[in-house]
């Protein structure tokens, strides 16, 4: 069910959609929301300059310093304020990425499913070979080769998973190519390209949705760890990742850096993984 459907339901049938679905997938969705809005004003919203030092108050804990609600890091900078400008970086990556990972996939899933034939098998055979590849050794050479720098990494991010959705685009085509509505346009002139986008491409955006839904986590995570390892962002600029791999060398003695950080990793991936469960079993009508 889409956002206007949702909105253009009646007090009664929104109150029986919101009481049918689960108190666990209303938390995943308010905290998805809350992330979200903390990303996109980090800038405004954030207590001090993210960059800000003061040496004189360094490892202060959570709360102990006037202003500093999760207390300040080995330069005395806030490590909210930090955590703010990270989760905006991620979830900058994280989407840009899905977007260009879902636009390559879909468009190579359309041309194998309309040409078919050695089209169809050179796409198809270049999905089995990203496939069998594990990317995280291809981000890696890439990255200590060329440099790391976050328009790379957003362009590593969107070459992540693209054989999932073309596989998937493609399976979803052929059986929409089937269906009687598809060949009754074609029948009275309708171009390929018009069917396409008018006819098939909304009917097969829920799966697509979905697998949206389940890619955006792992490419939060992939980000995660290659800066965790040194590879991905680099400072000045800032990430979870990131923030989890400076605060590891202090655990001992300022276990706040490494633990906010990772808890907003831990929460935004199982809530976005959660709600791509559910909505994967709301809109697959085989699962139904």
């Amino acid at each position: 069910m889409t956002h206007a459907k949702i909105l253009s339901l009646p007090r009664g049938q929104f109150w029986n959609f919101a009481t049918r679905t689960p108190i666990s997938i209303w938390l995943c969705i308010i905290w998805i929301a809350a992330i979200v809005i903390v990303g996109a004003t980090a800038q405004w919203i954030a207590p001090f300059d993210y960059l800000q030092q003061s040496p004189l108050a360094r490892f202060a804990l959570p709360g102990a310093l006037p202003g500093h609600l999760l207390g300040t890091d080995y330069l005395g900078r806030d490590v909210l304020s930090n955590l703010f400008a990270a989760i905006q970086m991620t979830l900058m990556i994280a989407f840009a990425g899905s977007v260009i990972c879902l636009l390559i996939g879909t468009i190579l899933g359309f041309l194998a499913a309309h040409f078919g034939g050695w089209v169809d098998n050179l796409i198809m055979g270049f999905a089995d070979a990203m496939q069998s590849v594990p990317f995280i050794i291809v981000a890696l050479g890439v990255l200590a080769f060329f440099g790391s720098n976050p328009l790379l990494f957003v362009l590593l991010a969107g070459i992540y998973n693209w054989w999932r959705y073309a596989r998937l685009t493609r399976g979803l085509v052929l059986g929409a190519n089937e269906d009687g509505y598809a060949e009754a346009a074609r029948i009275v002139g309708v171009p390929s390209w018009r069917i396409y986008l008018r006819h098939i491409l909304p009917n097969i955006a829920g799966p697509l949705v979905v697998q949206l839904t389940v890619n955006y986590p792992e490419l939060i995570l992939l980000e995660s760890g290659l800066s965790f390892l040194g590879l991905g962002i680099q400072p000045p600029s800032t990430s979870l990742g990131l923030m989890v791999a400076d605060g590891r060398n202090y655990l001992a003695i300022a276990w706040w850096l490494a633990a906010f950080p990772g808890v907003v990793l831990v929460f935004t991936t199982l809530s976005i993984s959660l709600l791509g469960d559910y909505l994967r079993d709301r809109l697959d009508a085989r699962l139904r």
